[in-house]
């Protein structure tokens, strides 16, 4: 495997890891706020990302490569309301896909064909991790001037047995 790409899956990890603490921050936030749907969902996501990190670095063993892991920063978690917390989230996803699309230039651009097809599922992925935050974003937006249907989208998200913690 070609240095920068080596390189650029171990800062992949560390941008997954730093997605799972920012997603388990944003769950703190909405548990403070007493909206147990959305850090339920947010909790799920941050689970999901600890299994993204985990997926590249059994990858990245099983082709003998070094892995260096970096400091995780801690993420900024000052959020206005919980469409600023959502958009927050929508915006952190399209910098992990531009991250992972990186990868994917450099792995075609090196040939690095297994690397290639790895990503792929990432790429995948990208879309629907967009998709979810994009559209939760949208229907919060639309619903703005009423607190009391943010109130059950969170009442429903609780329910919802997709987000099984």
């Amino acid at each position: 495997m070609e240095n920068t790409l080596r390189e650029g899956l171990c800062e992949q990890i560390n941008k997954e890891l730093y997605s799972a603490y920012l997603y388990f921050a944003m769950s703190i936030y909405f548990i403070e706020i007493n909206m147990e749907g959305f850090a339920k969902v947010i909790k799920n996501q941050a689970k999901e990302e600890l299994s993204h990190a985990k997926k590249i670095y059994n990858y990245m063993l099983s082709r003998d490569e070094k892995i260096t892991l970096k400091d995780i920063l801690s993420p900024d978690n000052n959020w206005i309301n919980p469409i600023d917390a959502i958009q927050g989230a929508l915006n952190h996803e399209k910098f992990v896909t531009e991250s992972i699309e990186k990868l994917f230039e450099i792995s075609k651009e090196t040939k690095d064909y297994a690397t290639e097809i790895f990503l792929q599922w990432f790429i995948e992925e990208q879309v629907e991790e967009e998709a979810k935050f994009r559209t939760l974003l949208e229907k919060m937006q639309s619903i703005e001037k009423c607190e009391c249907e943010i109130i059950h989208i969170d009442r429903n998200l609780k329910l919802d047995e997709e987000y099984i913690e």
